[in-house]
């Protein structure tokens, strides 16, 4: 699949700036900017990390719209299109396509807990409306369904689907994912600790939550280990490890919106049922981000 290259390294999965109880473009702009020069090699906007379950529709698109633009094709765009209705998950992922999205991530259907034939449907359904690649996005924690490896080898005869973001985080299952789908299956971890191991297993890239905080040092990790330098990509990951344990103590997109606010690029603000995170917490991120060398 000529799309394999492509998508590969740090993918930042971005947060959505709100002002005010607003989407804030302006900032969100910034974000995508400062991203590309930092050298994330792509964007992820509106998956679970830029809170899409609270986004009107109305808003998600206009953040694809926005970060599509912003980008300006200097890197690629996966657009969040996840739902757990079939017909949404068509509508945003249609709605990506023709935004000029690169390609589209679609998460295992939660709560309503499909049979794997059931995701193996959803999916196909998106597969069939659009024509540009298809991410998995397996993540049983939040889906309470666990789509098999049978199930994406399935998938993967379908013309669309290039690959899964993998926040299994069960390092066996990069193995097994590669043997069942050979290595142009495009696996990227969803689970910043345990990326590097993820990248030695054959993993292509990270879709990196932390990466909105320090994204240099992210990319820095990726870049090496695809070079096959795990020397300094251990060195990098011990300097981001406090990290990615103190922006997960809560909801990571939490975690990630404080340490953008110390770093003076966002307002902490997200929306209910979450909120910032608690003073301990906050006190944890600010350490972790000294320790990584991000600030004094």
């Amino acid at each position: 699949m000529a799309t394999k290259t492509k998508f590969q390294g740090s993918y930042a999965a971005l947060v959505t700036p709100f002002k005010n109880g607003a989407v804030d473009e302006a900032a969100l702009r910034a974000l995508v900017n400062w991203q590309i020069e930092q050298g994330s090699s792509g964007l992820v906007p509106v998956g679970t990390t830029g809170e899409s379950p609270t986004l009107s529709h109305a808003e998600h698109n206009r953040v694809v719209e926005l970060c599509i633009e912003e980008a300006k094709g200097r890197v690629p765009v996966i657009a969040g299109a996840g739902s757990n209705s079939t017909r949404e998950a068509v509508d945003l992922a249609k709605h990506a396509e023709k935004a000029g999205a690169d390609a589209v991530l679609v998460v295992t259907p939660y709560y309503n807990k499909p049979t794997q034939e059931g995701m193996y449907q959803h999916f196909k359904a998106v597969n069939d409306a659009i024509g540009i690649p298809i991410f998995i996005y397996n993540i049983p924690p939040r889906s309470v369904v666990d789509m098999s490896v049978e199930t994406m080898a399935r998938l993967f005869e379908l013309k669309n689907i290039a690959g899964v973001k993998d926040a299994t985080a069960n390092l066996a299952r990069v193995s097994q994912q590669r043997h069942a789908m050979g290595p142009d299956f495009i696996q990227l971890s969803g689970e910043d600790m345990t990326a590097l191991a993820y990248m030695a297993a054959g993993g292509h890239g990270c879709i990196s939550v932390v990466a909105n905080v320090a994204p240099k040092l992210c990319a820095d990790l990726m870049s090496a280990v695809l070079k096959g330098d795990y020397a300094t990509g251990l060195h990098l990951q011990d300097r981001l490890v406090p990290l990615h344990d103190a922006i997960f103590k809560e909801p990571g997109l939490a975690g990630a919106k404080h340490g953008l606010k110390l770093l003076g690029r966002l307002e902490e603000e997200v929306r209910l049922p979450l909120v910032p995170v608690t003073p301990p917490t906050g006190k944890a991120i600010r350490d972790a981000m000294v320790h990584a060398g991000l600030i004094n």
